[in-house]
């Protein structure tokens, strides 16, 4: 057992399987919905990045390449000025959603490079210009620029030309839990010596404006080397640091002068005091005087020699250390490093190429420097104001007004720490699977935090997300919890059956809650809106449609006949060990069925295209399918489940029931769903019948339609020469391919793909491939691509999509991956070569990445497949299975 893993047993014993200290600082506050006291609920304007170095938050904080305690009392991140920009590099700047022509987008250069469950090491790089940073071309730019151009990002502007600019890396190592080395060296990339001010900075979550504390926490000086950090709920830290060549200390407190023009609380020392301090030159000497606050940064100023560094190291911890960096300090940073690749070489196979390794332990880290503290008390939010903006009756009655029993103060995974600095519901499930390679634990939590009382509605409604709680994600949950339980039971060879039966109960009512909800006509035949697929329909599908008419939704359909099998295969394992499970499982299966029966049987296939359609059901009207050839019809694909004859032996009851139940149905001459029975005593339950499946991959694996060099496109290529319009009672509506961000204005925001190459969409597909292979072997086969001639199993098709979709995140033979586009001139340096993006979506027709750039929440699933794929091959290495000794003495404090 690596010294990591012994960490991770002793976080397993934790009601919150979560170390203190973490990267769960916000990488952006701003503009977030919980910061909005805004009439309009217009968040990107109420609070701008233009407000963020010099305005208080309420709900959180933000920085750059920052770290916090779990309640985020205390934070740590690291600001930076190269003498020519008119603020301080303290957080990440990006583009509010009205600036951007595919809206909003960070416009940053920054990688997450290494990190541990525990974060007992973590590094990540900041590329910083030398010269001014290009603000205002980057905002003109894109404003100016019409949706059917690319966005204009960084490397477009020129200041990363000549090689004028640092790399700093910030790099952090625990001594123990609550003792952390902090190492900042900067590199000068350019062919001059270059001058930086590099400022370590050290602040309090302002929580005594909100009567969040009974005494105001303080910073205070101990000596020239020494700040004392007092605080009413963390006790005392310490933070240790070399030979500052300037001491600032200020409040964390808006500076309402410069924003608003009212006098300041606190005179001088408001939030961006140290700013004007540092850039303007402004009021230096009063704040040398001061000796504490609620924010300090030690100032570095230096130049770095050409091709040369710099490094600075810090210490912050809850112990008083007469020789905080006494001989051997910067050891720990080795130690760490040896540590983590310790354990990414116990978790990871061994069987796959050095680039393979790489693609997975960084898209590995970014997951696990997404993890952020969220704080957001809806009840408080409308009920209260800011100190800026009165309370609002249109805020008391607007934006998730209905969502008052949601008191969410929890650390969670993030889709992305910039774009999307707020859970989504249906991305957590998505990150949970990859979370469950490297601490299924923390994986298990997260899917039981989100079904808990402060999260889940007591209908039983769960919240997409904080832009909309109301809206409705696909129900993935179920899914998600199989695969974690699974990963865990491969690798530990025990499965958690009590974790199973607690998300199961919750589950039971979020799948009531979509019965009740979202089967208007109780015919199971479903609706919930775009369900996380905005570009993909013809029109808005959350809009209220006109007259008496009902979107019937495919997808709606087919996630719920997954989610029904998900249910049945949970129940099955759990009764395995409980009986008392036996007849929810029968339950589920039953569901299944019908629900198989609305999707096949009540005008959603269209036998002439062999595609599943949305209906639009009409009054005293024929329905209209909407022939839109899109992933909405292939999640068909993803309802397939195998049991094993032995285990139906197991289980009399449930197979008593559905044999009377299928005996009864095909008596009556009822539809029955596709059910096949293996030589290899398997029986495969899937949604769709065989000769459906063959059609619907047969179109799949076109490369003139959904079949792209980088995996399955959302929309087919089909419809670039075809566009499919439908007129609604008077009104025209089109569709189109777009391989990248979309050419329509519909949508809006950042919620612009059409044809791009999404990654769970292309994970669930090639699992459930995959799975149909297991079933059937070298007994069906299809062409791969359609109209090659080359026949493979299905077994075989699932390894090429994973080749495909690897190959988007992949080095070749010129030093360029794919996903970098027309990047790589700039990646192909050799500084650079080893960096890599984990973007939202794929251009559907090259592979370059869209949309987030650090989406590594659920394109981390590519750590998933590709260890999935390995271990299938000759040479995989089948770790020694872990078994937890109770009576393992593990050195906690010494984190070792």
């Amino acid at each position: 057992m690596t010294a990591e893993q012994q960490r991770l047993k002793v976080n397993a014993g934790k009601q919150v399987p979560l170390e203190q200290w973490g990267p769960y600082l916000s990488e952006r506050e701003w503009g977030t919905v919980r910061e909005d006291y805004s009439e309009n609920g217009d968040a990107w304007n109420y609070f701008p990045f233009d407000h963020a170095n010099g305005r208080a938050y309420k709900w959180g904080e933000d920085g750059l390449g920052g770290i916090s305690d779990y309640f985020q009392n205390l934070c740590f991140s690291v600001a930076l000025w190269n003498g020519k920009d008119k603020i301080l590099k303290e957080r990440l700047f990006g583009l509010g959603n009205y600036e951007g022509n595919h809206g909003e987008d960070v416009k940053e250069l920054y990688y997450y490079l290494d990190n541990l469950p525990t974060h007992y090491y973590m590094q990540m790089l900041y590329k910083y210009p030398q010269q001014a940073f290009p603000y205002d071309d980057l905002i003109n730019t894109n404003r100016h620029r019409s949706k059917l151009e690319p966005e204009y990002e960084i490397l477009d502007t020129g200041i990363f030309k000549d090689d004028k600019y640092f790399d700093v890396f910030i790099t952090y190592a625990k001594h123990s839990k609550t003792d952390i080395a902090i190492k900042i060296e900067v590199i000068n990339r350019g062919k001059i010596p270059a001058p930086i001010t590099v400022l370590p900075t050290l602040w309090f979550y302002n929580r005594w404006s909100y009567g969040g504390l009974e005494t105001r926490p303080v910073l205070k000086e101990i000596n020239e080397y020494t700040v004392k950090a007092t605080h009413e709920r963390l006790g005392d830290y310490y933070f240790y640091f070399g030979r500052p060549d300037d001491r600032f200390f200020t409040e964390n407190e808006t500076n309402t002068q410069k924003l608003f023009g009212k006098p300041n609380a606190t005179g001088i020392c408001v939030k961006d005091a140290i700013n004007d301090a540092v850039v303007n030159n402004k009021n230096v000497e009063e704040l040398r005087k001061s000796k504490q606050g609620t924010k300090f940064s030690p100032v570095y100023k230096t130049v770095v020699p050409a091709g040369g560094s710099k490094v600075f190291y810090l210490r912050l911890c809850d112990e008083m250390k007469s020789s905080p960096f006494a001989n051997g300090f910067e050891q720990v940073f080795a130690q760490r490093k040896q540590e983590a690749d310790e354990f990414y070489a116990a978790i990871l196979p061994n069987n796959v190429s050095a680039d393979r390794l790489l693609i997975q332990r960084q898209a590995l880290a970014g997951l696990l420097w997404s993890k952020q503290y969220y704080h957001y008390d809806i009840e408080r939010w409308i009920s209260t104001g800011d100190g800026i903006s009165p309370i609002s009756y249109q805020r008391q009655h607007g934006r998730n007004h209905d969502w008052l029993h949601l008191k969410n103060q929890d650390i969670i995974l993030m889709p992305d720490k910039w774009e999307y600095p707020w859970y989504a519901a249906w991305d957590l499930a998505f990150h949970c699977i990859p979370m469950a390679l490297i601490d299924p634990v923390y994986a298990k939590h997260q899917l039981l935090l989100i079904m808990r009382e402060w999260y889940m509605k007591p209908d039983g409604q769960l919240p997409a997300y904080e832009w909309n709680f109301g809206d409705v994600n696909p129900p993935v949950q179920a899914l998600a919890a199989l695969e974690v339980y699974r990963i865990e039971k491969r690798n530990t060879g025990a499965g958690d059956i009590d974790f199973l039966k607690r998300i199961f109960q919750k589950l039971i009512i979020n799948f009531t809650w979509w019965i009740n909800r979202k089967d208007p006509n109780g015919n199971n035949i479903f609706e919930g809106g775009f369900l996380g697929l905005d570009n993909i329909g013809v029109f808005n599908r959350s809009m209220q449609l006109q007259g008496q008419m009902e979107l019937e939704q495919a997808d709606g359909t087919s996630w719920m006949g997954m989610y029904a099998l998900n249910m049945m295969d949970m129940a099955i394992e759990i009764a395995m060990n409980d009986p008392s499970f036996e007849d929810t499982a029968t339950k589920f299966f039953e569901h299944f069925v019908l629900i198989a029966e609305a999707l096949n049987e009540l005008g959603m296939w269209n036998d002439e295209d062999k595609f599943y359609y949305d209906t639009l059901a009409m009054i005293n009207a024929s329905p209209i399918q909407l022939r839109i050839k899109s992933i909405v019809g292939l999640t068909s694909l993803f309802a397939v489940s195998i049991i094993e004859t032995n285990v139906l032996q197991k289980l009399d009851d449930f197979q008593k029931r559905i044999t009377w139940f299928e005996d009864y149905r095909k008596k009556n001459n009822k539809f029955w769903p596709n059910e096949e029975r293996a030589e290899e005593n398997k029986i495969l339950l899937s949604l769709i019948p065989k000769e459906r499946l063959v059609a619907l991959l047969q179109r799949m694996l076109s490369e003139t339609e959904f079949l792209s060099p980088g995996g399955i496109r959302a929309l087919s290529k089909y419809h670039e020469k075809y566009p499919y319009s439908v007129n609604i009672e008077g009104t025209e509506y089109t569709i189109q391919y777009d391989p990248g961000d979309s050419t329509s204005n519909f949508y809006g925001g950042n919620s612009n793909w059409r044809g791009p190459v999404w990654m769970p969409i292309n994970y669930l597909i090639i699992e459930s491939i995959s799975k149909y292979g297991d079933f059937y072997g070298d007994g069906l086969t299809i062409e791969y691509p359609t109209g090659s001639g080359n026949y493979l199993n299905l077994k075989q098709v699932a390894g090429k999509l994973i080749d495909r979709v690897a190959s988007l995140f992949e080095i070749d033979a010129q030093n360029q991956r794919r996903l970098h586009g027309n990047y790589n001139w700039f990646y192909s340096k050799p500084e650079n070569r080893d960096l890599i993006l984990y973007f939202e979506y794929f251009h559907g027709d090259n592979g370059h990445g869209l949309g987030a750039s650090h989406q590594s929440g659920w394109t981390s699933l590519i750590a998933s497949l590709l260890t999935e794929q390995a271990q299938t091959k000759p040479g995989y290495k089948q770790e020694e299975k872990v078994v937890i000794d109770e009576e393992e003495e593990v050195a906690e404090e010494k984190g070792v």
